[in-house]
């Protein structure tokens, strides 16, 4: 972690959901601490990443129960916040860019009155100076003539241009953390760099906190500072994303030898064996209560 203060402290964190079988638990005793660093989480589909991120933000479903001693931002315990106030907190503090924008944007508004109005309600701001900072945004993120963007409706952009138009609307408050939940996973290789070759940019120009959720280990390693690998709801463990392929972890070096690679001469790729002792009994009965 870099820095002395933290910007991130979670610890103890679990979220169950309820099931006809008992209670399921998403999440189970997660907990890290991260300053102005960028942080990968990374593992199999279901392995607690992106809940782990929207519990942060309290973005989880009502039915969704959540126990944690402590989640910190800037030394405050979010977990004490009221509803009112996590409304300040988000997007003006911390930011999220959800997988894919067709879902997460207003398909009868212009990509550029949704990013004027981030703007304006965060920074209580006139019409016309939203507006231009909403075309600042616009190009800060590579996006070619802003003016014509600007006007366009969601269907009208390609899927790399509206994963920019998202990264602008929840970079334009300025928040101090951005938490990307798989921003590249339906985009093209090349434009999968361009992304993140923006986000990198932006966070570092900014001095920014970035947590990179992604199931692609290699891209995390290429990118992040530091990677936590996922699994059943548990950190298997947290390296420096530098040292990723030196993991003695027997899961970290399963989905390593999962990978495709082009000169590899093997006719078959392994198989991912997972060990049921890698996981530590989920407390009972589970205490969380149901966020509101």
């Amino acid at each position: 972690m870099t820095g002395d203060t933290p910007l991130l402290t979670i610890n103890d964190l679990s979220v169950a959901f309820p099931s006809p079988k008992g209670d399921v638990c998403a999440v189970n005793n997660v907990g890290f601490s991260m300053g102005r660093e960028k942080i990968g989480i990374v593992g199999e589909s279901g392995s607690g990443k992106s809940v782990t991120g929207r519990a942060v933000l309290r973005l989880l479903p009502p039915c969704a129960r959540v126990r944690a001693s402590e989640i910190s931002f800037k030394g405050k315990n979010l977990l004490e916040f009221s509803e009112k106030q996590m409304r300040k907190i988000r997007g003006m503090e911390i930011s999220m860019v959800m997988q894919d924008p067709k879902y997460s944007l207003n398909p009868v508004r212009t990509v550029g009155e949704q990013i004027r109005e981030a703007y304006a309600i965060h920074h209580k701001a006139g019409k016309k100076q939203a507006r231009q900072k909403a075309l600042d945004m616009l190009e800060a993120v590579r996006i070619r003539n802003p003016e014509q963007v600007y006007g366009l409706y969601p269907h009208e952009v390609s899927g790399g241009m509206g994963q920019r138009i998202m990264i602008a609307m929840m970079l334009i408050p300025e928040p101090s953390l951005l938490i990307a939940d798989e921003p590249t996973s339906a985009l093209d290789v090349t434009v999968q760099l361009q992304v993140l070759a923006i986000l990198d940019d932006l966070v570092s120009e900014r001095g920014m906190g970035l947590i990179f959720i992604s199931h692609d280990l290699e891209l995390v390693s290429s990118f992040c500072d530091r990677v936590i690998i996922m699994y059943g709801g548990r950190i298997m463990e947290v390296v420096d994303a530098g040292n990723l392929h030196k993991s003695n972890h027997p899961y970290t070096k399963g989905l390593l030898s999962c990978l495709p690679k082009i000169d590899d001469t093997q006719e078959h790729l392994p198989t991912l064996v997972r060990d049921d002792a890698w996981l530590k009994p989920v407390p009972e009965p589970f205490s969380g209560e149901a966020v509101s």
